[in-house]
């Protein structure tokens, strides 16, 4: 079974409440109604109420008091809110300094056993310092180990493979690694690499020889929002991957933010994932790691 259709076995079995905080909008009505129909996750449905609180910071509450496990939101509220609420209310897990997010590109061309490749940050961070762009790399491949289930690879991308070309944004990649590393020395990580030397094993062993990604990244860690954005389009409309996301990442609980042109499925396949991240948030260590403490 790939990675899209397990998503719903995947999720039904955490019976995680997700609150959704636009009942006004008839998609986000007919997903919840399916949700609720199948009978594992368990949806719960808000309307802004004239003279009420705002409903979605009701619905952020909910999640960090622990009233629901995950917020499913942005269908009509926009980025800019649903980011705003993530952050003021629910904050961001331990050791984490940056809100940022990933699609999940899944289909015959991903080119690994699972069927997806994470792409990351393609929705929140327009400029990463070398920090931020270590938070982004670090939370994609934490929550792939619960969202896909495999060993994360992550290849933090460039115009530039193992030292071919210099500038700027090359330099940033090269920072960024070796802040990875440093509080991360497990995590299967190069960069900077150029994209075919991410995924082709015959071009990484020319490109990039000793590569500990060997060719096989399935973490796409982009350098800029420009080129995150650009490239998950590109490989939605002339590979036909289909786009699971934006997936918020790095908050202690998880909050998404839907694409307001998203359809009932797309809702219902994002209130899975957020069930899987509730259950890995469930899970997760409560301390971090000496490493992270650092920085």
């Amino acid at each position: 079974m790939n990675f899209i259709d397990a998503l719903d076995e995947r999720a039904a079995s955490t019976g995680a409440r997700i609150v959704f905080p636009e009942g006004q909008d008839d998609r986000v009505v007919e997903a919840v109604r399916r949700i609720s129909v199948r009978g594992a996750l368990k949806p719960l449905l808000l309307k802004q109420n004239p003279g009420g609180p705002p409903v979605l910071e009701v619905a952020a509450a909910m999640v960090r008091d622990g009233e629901a496990d995950a917020c499913v939101a942005g269908a009509v509220f926009t980025t800019a809110e649903v980011l705003r609420a993530a952050l003021k209310i629910v904050g961001l897990k331990p050791g984490i300094k940056t809100l940022s997010s990933a699609f999940y590109m899944a289909g015959p061309n991903a080119g690994n056993d699972a069927g997806v490749l994470t792409f990351t940050d393609c929705a929140v961070i327009p400029s990463p310092t070398p920090d931020q762009m270590a938070d982004i790399a670090i939370c994609a491949a934490d929550d792939r180990v619960y969202l896909v289930g495999d060993q994360p690879r992550v290849a933090l991308l460039s115009y530039s493979s193992a030292g071919s070309a210099e500038g700027p944004s090359v330099t940033l990649v090269r920072e960024a690694l070796a802040i990875i590393r440093r509080r991360r020395p497990e995590l299967i990580v190069d960069g900077e690499l150029q994209v075919d030397a991410a995924l082709v094993p015959s071009i990484a062993l020319r490109k990039a020889p000793g590569s500990s990604v060997e060719g096989r990244a399935n973490v796409l860690v982009f350098p800029s929002l420009d080129s995150g954005n650009i490239g998950y389009k590109l490989a939605q409309r002339l590979a036909g991957m289909r786009a699971l996301g934006p997936i918020l990442q790095g908050l202690a609980k998880p909050m998404a933010d839907l694409s307001r042109g998203a359809d009932v499925e797309d809702i219902i396949k994002v209130a899975a994932i957020t069930a899987l991240q509730a259950k890995a948030r469930s899970t997760e260590r409560t301390q971090v790691s000496p490493g992270e403490e650092k920085e």
